[in-house]
């Protein structure tokens, strides 16, 4: 039986590896058809933004990679409503479906799963 797997993204897009490495676990895992689930926490939230201009600090755009998870079977994605509030995101909306989840949700659903990477 497979264990189930939570990746826990914290970085912006554009402050190093840890964004693109986290969708890149949960792409990986997805085509293995894994049990994964990714949470948006901190200043990972800030991925969720439709507003990023990556090509301005040389970067690569993780929209493309975002848009794939839920083709590559990971449609459990989870965003912390405090990270969103604390960034001014709140009103935020995304291509992407994804459930807002406070504090004590937060930690019961880290509870839930057998594996979590945190990025």
């Amino acid at each position: 039986m497979s264990k189930s797997l939570l990746i826990i993204s914290r970085q912006a897009p554009w402050s190093g590896p840890g964004a693109r490495e986290a969708l890149d676990i949960a792409l990986a895992g997805g085509a293995f058809d894994l049990p994964i689930a990714v949470l948006f926490l901190d200043d990972g939230v800030f991925q969720l933004s439709g507003t990023q201009q990556p090509a301005s600090l040389q970067q690569k755009d993780l929209g493309a990679n975002l848009q794939a998870l839920p083709m590559f079977g990971v449609e459990a994605l989870y965003v912390a409503q405090r990270s969103l509030e604390e960034r001014g995101l709140q009103d935020h909306s995304s291509s992407l479906a994804f459930e807002r989840l406070d504090d004590s949700s937060v930690s019961a659903l880290i509870d839930r799963y057998d594996l979590v990477i945190t990025l």
